[in-house]
């Protein structure tokens, strides 16, 4: 999600527009004072000349040859980093840019950013709620199917018992075929996930990089403890449960 997040507010432009007649040496000497600035990304200086090809694109005809002249002005195209994408940042930034004698105005969506910056907020929120939710049906899923296997097994709980064996030395099959399944259900689980990233990855590359080794691995790891710390406490506690059954209980019951 932080990524995402990121992607979207460093895409968010903000253009310094330059007044006419403007030498390219002082634009130039502009923008090199605007990368030194802490919050900037990236920029890039947009000619009159590059400005008009644009437009005519974007128009699909060529407006300067109706209008008789190029109207539209030199500009510096500004990014910024993803954590100064703030009213603080970008009102501090207004007021120094402004200052300059080339620069004609700042032009930026202001209801863009306040409405990324909300629903960055609240797409958190759900997501956070929705990862909560999926891990409490995972864990209930697992220990229902724990329980089910460990009643498919009672009959052999309840042999070893007859001959003498100690709840530790029950438990312990029991325990080993649990961390199995949890190894197996995360491998799955990775396999799904990996695939999910790759495609994500081929549509939208500066979202998901398989580059960031450490990042995956954290993930990939903590799938793998989720899958046998979970199975191995159900099955715990399911078995212990059965050890302390009486027969008939744990015959008919279960």
């Amino acid at each position: 999600m932080q990524k995402v997040s990121d992607y979207v507010k460093e895409h968010i432009g903000f253009t310094v527009i330059i007044k006419e007649y403007t030498r390219e040496q002082d634009i130039k000497e502009l923008q090199h004072k605007i990368d030194a600035m802490p919050f900037t990304l990236s920029t890039e200086y947009i000619t009159k000349e590059q400005a008009a090809e644009n437009l005519q694109n974007d128009l699909g005809e060529d407006f300067i040859e109706f209008l008789g002249y190029n109207p539209i002005l030199p500009s510096i195209e500004v990014h910024f980093k993803s954590d100064y994408l703030h009213n603080d940042s970008i009102a501090i930034f207004e007021k120094d840019i402004t200052r300059f004698h080339i620069v004609k105005e700042l032009y930026y969506q202001n209801d863009l950013i306040s409405l990324v910056n909300e629903n960055v907020k609240k797409i958190s929120l759900y997501l956070m709620i929705f990862c909560m939710l999926t891990l409490l049906i995972t864990i209930l899923l697992i220990n229902n199917t724990t329980r089910l296997l460990i009643y498919s097994k009672r009959f052999n709980i309840h042999t070893m018992q007859l001959v003498g064996a100690r709840p530790s030395f029950i438990r312990k099959p029991f325990i080993y075929t649990g961390i199995k399944q949890g190894i197996t259900g995360a491998v799955i689980a990775i396999l799904l996930l990996s695939a999910g990233l790759f495609y994500i990855s081929t549509e939208v590359p500066a979202i998901v990089s398989f580059d960031d080794i450490y990042m995956l691995s954290a993930v990939f790891l903590f799938l793998i403890f989720i899958g046998i710390f979970f199975t191995t406490l159900s099955t715990y506690f399911s078995v212990t449960r059965y050890t302390k059954m009486r027969s008939s209980d744990k015959i008919h019951r279960g």
